[in-house]
């Protein structure tokens, strides 16, 4: 089974429009300084969340990545297909 959060997977990030995934991303990154300050402090009970969190992050930007490169399709609704 692969390490990150269930809800970004790359079924799930391929449903979203760019605009979402970087919105996205600001969440992943502000979540990833907040583990790190807890592990800095002694706080943090799960380590394996920290691991997680960075191949969340690093899905986006691939994903993101093969946006750009045209190797992955932007998101297109079907209800703009069909109109």
């Amino acid at each position: 089974m692969a390490v990150g959060s269930k809800d970004l997977s790359i079924e799930k990030l391929d449903e979203l429009d760019n605009d979402a995934l970087y919105t996205e991303l600001k969440k992943a990154k502000e979540e990833l300084f907040n583990l790190r300050f807890q592990s800095a402090t002694g706080q943090l009970e799960s380590n394996g969340r920290l691991k997680a969190v960075k191949r969340d992050i690093a899905r986006i930007y691939t994903v993101l990545r093969e946006r750009e490169l045209g190797i992955r399709a932007t998101n297109t609704t079907d209800e703009d297909d069909a109109k």
